[in-house]
């Protein structure tokens, strides 16, 4: 099992088994939402995730039409999972919110029209994405 956990420590989202996907965000949104160049984000299935304490919950709507609904610590304001609407099995949880557990590389890269040119994501099978 993985724990995942806001800033404060009182929203967690215990995930198990492993990953669907590791992936990389270079959109406009997920750069606001991190206050970073990119977000990175572990895929997992719902059905392996337990997300637990208070939080609130923000919806937005894409420029690709897609709904993310995320879910965030109302304390300190750090999100622990998100899920879009088109993909209602799996739940998306931040990176970094893993705080130093091993995880895999990323093997995706979208929105790398919006990506900065000194980034560059690199590992075996990253697939771009623009």
């Amino acid at each position: 099992m993985r724990v995942a956990t806001c800033r404060c420590e009182s929203l967690k989202a215990e995930c198990t088994g492993e990953p669907i996907l590791i992936s990389v965000c270079h959109c406009l949104e997920c750069k606001r939402r991190t206050g970073s160049a990119f977000s990175v984000q572990a895929r997992f299935l719902a059905e392996n995730v337990n997300v637990i304490g208070t939080f609130h919950t923000f919806a937005r709507t894409a420029d690709s039409e897609r709904s993310l609904t995320y879910r965030f610590c109302p304390s300190c304001g750090s999100t622990v999972a998100y899920q879009i609407d088109i993909l209602p099995d799996f739940v998306a949880i931040p990176l970094g919110a893993f705080g130093d557990t091993e995880l895999p590389a990323p093997a995706y890269s979208s929105y790398e029209r919006r990506k900065r040119p000194w980034v560059n994501i690199e590992g075996t099978g990253v697939k771009h994405h623009d």
